[in-house]
């Protein structure tokens, strides 16, 4: 008896007492494609995967230098964008002060501005027409004094009486 939704397959004896399956009993890839090696063991192997995982590293590499640099720039021009700023401000409020009192001293050392950011002014004091230069960067080492290689922006301007 055949199994529910099963065609019933009938077997009949050869002449030597052996048994015959019908021609249709196995679908015809079974009987033409043994089946491969492969097959059998579907997977990956341990080469397969070092060669995989050194291509990932090989083509991640540069795209994570590359990702580092960029970071590294980035925070260049934001401390170059601050100083700027600053500076400009800083300029400003000189050129304020000099409508009131030309007179005066505007020379700074290392003048804390924010978050780390120092400016110096120098000042001529040139008696018609005065050269002040305010030179702004980040305190790197933190010690409290602009040096050269910590400068970031400098700019300059002249007043006149």
């Amino acid at each position: 008896m055949a199994a529910r939704g099963q065609p019933e397959v009938t077997v009949s004896a050869s002449r030597d007492g052996r048994s015959k399956k019908p021609p249709d009993a196995d679908p015809p890839s079974a009987i033409h494609d043994p089946p491969s090696p492969r097959a059998r063991h579907s997977g990956v192997t341990l080469a397969e995967v070092i060669v995989a995982s050194a291509l990932l590293v090989i083509a991640i590499t540069p795209l994570l230098k590359a990702l580092t640099a960029a970071q590294v720039q980035d925070r260049a021009i934001e401390r170059k964008s601050w100083s700027l700023l600053l500076a400009q401000r800083e300029l400003e409020c000189i050129r304020a002060r000099c409508l009131h009192d030309y007179d005066a001293s505007y020379r700074v050392s290392a003048k804390v501005l924010r978050d780390g950011y120092l400016c110096t002014v120098a000042d001529d004091r040139h008696s018609s027409l005065r050269t002040v230069t305010v030179a702004v960067g980040l305190d790197q080492n933190a010690d409290g004094v602009l040096a050269p290689g910590e400068v970031e922006v400098s700019l300059s301007t002249r007043l006149a009486r």
